[in-house]
């Protein structure tokens, strides 16, 4: 690999402006993260890509709010815009637990440090620089300004809020990915249009000035939904926001969405279509050092980096549409997948880096099996405004072949210098069920299993069922447990045919809403008999944008408007999450009193029954509690930054 210099990177300093020969900046960047030259990092990616267009690019990564703020205005103005990201994750999960406690570890800071990267990051940076540059744009983006661009539920501060364009003073959000409405940006930009001006980008939201003229689009149909003021006074009013949200997120011809806050008018305009294969392998393809700043390299390792240094990410979107996670209302319902020879071409750059071994740690995406799959006939997919191509049911259009994956792992194997290549992204095990997903070829899901079993496993599958009661998982917008029992059957008879002595690892939820106390002790004792000692357990954190959180602060379901229960206290969520531990000696007597009062002897006899001689095949104490638990939604972009034996 070819030596780098400092000038390989993006400039974070005067210096390395200076080396650069620049004289001005076209736009700086500030974030939440550490400056990791890499596609896996949305800083890495959207200053990669400005530059691509030319444009003279710095990074200010974390800068200081506590001093006299010198890291805002040490680079001066730029001469377009500031752009500002909270970072990879949303910075109240970076910065607390599930319990509002203060985590010990940034993923995305070196050596894990805390205390580099501000609560609402993103409107904190975007404030300090319209108060020091009045005159200069700020746009905001990344998954905190994405998720929080309309009335939202904040459970660190519990209040409704409003758009984070109100907090932030920001001049315009891009919402989702970037690039595409970067691109039409800097494009009128460079045209000479003005800032100001420019209102009618697919994929962006403003906040109009009372009296300001409403941008003109007739290609566009308008929507209005609940004004902010009306959501502070009435819960129900709010729910029956988020499913206009929603549906217009996720269709191909949406309409423009606007919401009164105070005096101004919140726009939000439709996303733009899904990246295409040759958009996405463009983005992929941009010259990334593919590591961390130099700066960084006394200060220790950064964990976020560390975790996906050797994995490829081959696919962005997720057709789950689960009711607790965001991804979809991030990256989008349809799948946007790199071409075959893009990823062989990572493959190639990061087998050729000096410290790789041989090993890739995941060729995978939000969910590892969604690569390549889409509708098989398009029209149908453009007027569908289901949230979930799988729930309640497999959709008859979508195409689940995973003949294309298949194809891909042997590929990647092939190359010389991997020797295994590792699945460590989830995977959706529903779609792998001939009885659920009923229009895919049995051989072929059986095949894509034993694919990953045989050579794409290192000793654990990870799986997310998440729950065993029936209504909870359709409120989730997951199957039935049936069919991970089915799924199951089917795992070990691979185990069995081939020898492998796998463990089946899920992943389980609690206190999400439509849950009670009986059907954390129903899941208790089926997984139990199952033969399973969960591990991998959290309890359920709401998080901007998503159905579930809608219902617990609310109460209401936003599709239907019924009442919905939700556990909400702490007594409640620890009640619920001491079920997973039943095998604790701490936990017995209470387990025994609770389920004594339900009436659920039966459940008592499997749980606790005398001269209980149940072993788990590898015993091992539970890796995560309630307290540290990383909510399900931004599970795969959260390090893990404890030993190898610690990670999930």
């Amino acid at each position: 690999m070819q030596e780098l210099k400092l000038s390989d990177w993006l400039p974070t300093t005067n210096k390395e402006v200076k080396i650069r020969g620049w004289e001005a900046l076209d736009v700086i960047l500030f974030s939440g993260d550490a400056y990791v030259d890499h596609p896996s990092f949305g800083p890495a990616v959207i200053g990669r890509i400005l530059e691509s267009y030319g444009l003279r690019v710095a990074v200010v990564p974390q800068p200081n709010v506590n001093d006299n703020l010198q890291d805002f205005v040490k680079l001066g103005a730029p001469k377009l815009f500031f752009g500002v990201t909270g970072g990879c994750m949303d910075p109240m999960i970076s910065n607390y637990n599930a319990n509002k406690k203060r985590r010990d570890k940034d993923a995305y800071t070196p050596n894990g440090d805390i205390g580099f990267r501000p609560d609402y990051a993103t409107t904190v940076y975007s404030k300090i620089l319209k108060e020091k540059w009045p005159e200069v744009p700020v746009l905001i983006g990344g998954i905190e300004a994405s998720l929080r661009r309309v009335t939202h539920y904040d459970y660190w501060s519990d209040k409704l809020m409003p758009t984070i364009l109100e907090s932030s003073k920001a001049d315009m959000l891009v919402y989702g990915m970037g690039e595409q409405p970067l691109r039409e940006v800097v494009r009128l930009l460079q045209k000479g249009v003005p800032f100001s001006s420019i209102t009618t980008i697919k994929q962006t939201a403003l906040l109009l000035d009372k009296g300001a003229k409403i941008p003109k689009n007739s290609h566009w149909e308008d929507v209005e939904i609940v004004s902010h003021e009306t959501c502070l006074k009435d819960g129900k009013a709010f729910a029956s926001n988020f499913k206009t949200i929603e549906q217009e997120s996720n269709k191909l011809a949406a309409r423009r969405i606007f919401q009164k806050v105070g005096e101004k008018t919140l726009m939000i305009n439709p996303p733009y279509p899904t990246m295409t294969e040759e958009e996405i392998d463009a983005s992929f393809d941009l010259p990334y050092t593919r590591l961390p700043h130099p700066k960084y390299n006394k200060r220790g390792p950064i964990p976020a980096f560390e975790m996906i240094k050797f994995s490829i990410n081959i696919h962005r979107g997720c057709f789950g549409g689960c009711s607790f996670c965001t991804i979809s209302a991030h990256q989008g319902k349809f799948i946007a997948s790199r071409s075959q020879e893009s990823i062989l071409r990572e493959v190639d750059t990061v087998a050729n880096m000096p410290d790789f071994k041989g090993y890739l740690s995941d060729i995978g995406g939000p969910s590892a099996n969604m690569y390549k799959m889409k509708g098989k006939v398009q029209s149908i997919c453009d007027k569908c405004v289901a949230p979930s191509c799988i729930s309640p049911v497999i959709c008859s259009n979508l195409d689940t072949s995973h003949k294309p994956l298949t194809k891909l792992y042997q590929a990647v194997d092939s190359h010389p210098k991997v020797k295994k290549s590792f699945i460590g992204s989830g995977i959706r095990h529903d779609m792998l069920v001939p009885e659920f997903n009923k229009n895919a070829d049995a051989k072929e899901l059986d095949d894509y299993t034993e694919e990953v079993m045989t050579k794409h496993v290192s000793g654990r599958l990870k799986v997310a069922p998440e729950h065993t009661s029936d209504p909870v998982l359709k409120l989730m917008r997951k199957p039935s447990f049936t069919y991970f029992h089915k799924f199951k059957e089917r795992f070990d008879k691979i185990n069995i045919k081939k020898n492998l002595k796998l463990q089946l690892i899920p992943y389980f939820i609690s206190n999400h809403p439509a849950c009670e106390v009986e059907d954390m002790a129903n899941l208790a004792a089926e997984t139990k008999d199952m033969g399973f000692q969960l591990e991998q357990v959290q309890g359920f954190t709401p998080t901007p944008m998503t159905v579930a959180t809608v219902i617990y602060y609310s109460g209401y379901h936003p599709y239907t408007l019924k009442k919905v229960k939700t556990p909400k206290t702490r007594k409640e969520k620890d009640e619920q999450h001491r079920f997973f531990f039943w095998y604790k000696k701490e936990n017995k007597d209470w387990i025994r009193r609770t389920l004594n009062k339900l009436g659920r002897q039966d459940l008592l006899k499997v749980l606790l029954p005398e001269n209980d001689k149940w072993r788990k095949n590898k015993p091992g104490k539970p890796k995560h509690t309630f307290d540290d638990a990383i909510p399900f939604n931004q599970r795969k972009n959260k390090a893990k930054f404890k030993s190898k034996k610690k990670r999930r």
